[in-house]
């Protein structure tokens, strides 16, 4: 089984960043505020930001960041919960790691985050990630049709969720 660790963004992963997000089989399964073509100006930016963060983390493999997982804790009403992003260098695919890296993250959240449901929104196109999260326990809570406009076509809106005292 190959081993992975989460951890903080560090301004030195910016050339593994733009390397393994640069790829159309990534960014079309993310929003669009994952540029494609990925570059180093975005990774650059995006760590800035993540760096802030207590709770967005590189997946790291072999030394190298590969991927990164993330709660974004919500405001206002919804302020009781937490949308988790993932996404993983595809070359990383299958292996289990995205499913390691949910349940690590997911229980960070409800230790050290003041939220009671973690939830996350994978296109209805991207089989894979609701597989990994029903794997994790996720429940699909909402299945929205024609929600989204994604390159030009119209994607399903899938809301699966996690809540503290199951």
């Amino acid at each position: 089984m190959l081993q992975f660790a989460l951890r903080s963004w560090q301004e030195d992963d910016a050339d593994s960043l733009a390397h393994f997000a640069n790829n159309p089989e990534i960014a079309k399964n993310l929003r669009d505020a994952f540029p494609h073509p990925y570059t180093l100006d975005d990774a650059h930016t995006f760590i800035n930001m993540a760096s802030k963060s207590t709770s967005i983390f590189a997946i790291e493999i072999a030394g190298k960041a590969c991927g990164g997982i993330g709660l974004h804790p919500q405001h206002d009403i919804y302020r009781l919960n937490a949308e988790m992003g993932y996404w993983l260098g595809q070359p990383f695919w299958g292996q289990g790691i995205v499913s390691r890296a949910i349940n690590q993250v997911v229980r960070y959240g409800f230790e050290y985050l003041p939220v009671e449901r973690i939830f996350a929104v994978p296109f209805g196109s991207n089989s894979a990630s609701q597989r990994v999260l029903e794997k994790n326990g996720f429940v699909l809570e909402a299945h929205l049709r024609a929600t989204i406009i994604k390159n030009g076509r119209y994607e399903d809106e899938m809301i699966f969720a996690i809540r503290k005292n199951k």
